[in-house]
């Protein structure tokens, strides 16, 4: 499986995402830039952390402008996996392929550390290795990680299951704990949480290998190479 890092002026998790993928899972990974215009040839997308464009106006609403962006839409209506970690969630918002916007922190102030998180939701394609209600734990780095979306979109979420990932200690004032979401079809994922920073017990832990672990266990499944 062939993995896109989209790299943004002002993204700094891409080093992070890459090693993740290269290193630690053994796939094939390209870095690629923002003025892209062609994502053909890559089988799963990846939105990393920072902050892009310098996050002015609003985390991700410059970025989601950006040339490549059209061909991540086209990926994610093609089925193809996207992920978008922390400014990347916020770009996938402001982008339209997830429900919702980020605000500020509740407690207005950066946070940086290890949270627990449960995983609602193991049935997708990115959390199909996690056992139901398993309790994960990953960290976090973000100043705007606080979900909101009006009741009819949360009653969507809870509804069609797209709810992946919440915290088992709220430390944003995400709505209704809220830390990370699938689209309808199940193929883009936004999380706060970095899963690329807990791929390895060197790091603290590898809760979040497993993240990249179903990815590729869903697309072989749905891939049949042959001899």
């Amino acid at each position: 499986m062939k993995f896109a890092v989209i790299v943004f002026p002002g993204s700094n998790c891409d080093i992070d995402m890459y090693h993740a993928i290269k290193d630690e899972l053994g796939e094939e990974v390209e870095y690629v830039w923002h003025d892209t215009e062609s994502l053909e040839g890559y089988d799963g997308i990846l939105l990393p952390g920072g902050f892009s464009y310098g996050d002015y106006l609003r985390c991700g609403a410059i970025a989601r402008f950006s040339n490549v962006m059209k061909e991540v839409v086209k990926a994610a209506e093609a089925g193809k996996p996207v992920l978008g970690v922390c400014n990347g969630f916020q770009i996938l918002l402001e982008a339209g392929l997830l429900p919702g916007a980020m605000k500020r922190n509740e407690s207005l102030q950066f946070i940086c550390r290890p949270v627990e998180l449960k995983v609602v939701n193991n049935e997708t394609m990115f959390s199909n290795v996690y056992e139901k209600d398993e309790v994960i734990t990953i960290p976090i780095a973000h100043g705007e990680g606080n979900y909101y979306c009006d009741e009819e979109t949360l009653a969507a979420l809870k509804k069609n299951n797209q709810i992946v990932f919440t915290y088992e200690s709220n430390p944003n004032g995400s709505l209704v704990d809220i830390a990370g979401i699938v689209n309808e079809k199940g193929n883009v994922l936004g999380m706060m949480p970095h899963p690329e920073r807990a791929v390895d017990e060197l790091l603290g832990g590898a809760d979040g290998l497993k993240l990249f672990q179903s990815i590729v266990k869903q697309w072989r499944e749905t891939h049949v190479v042959k001899a």
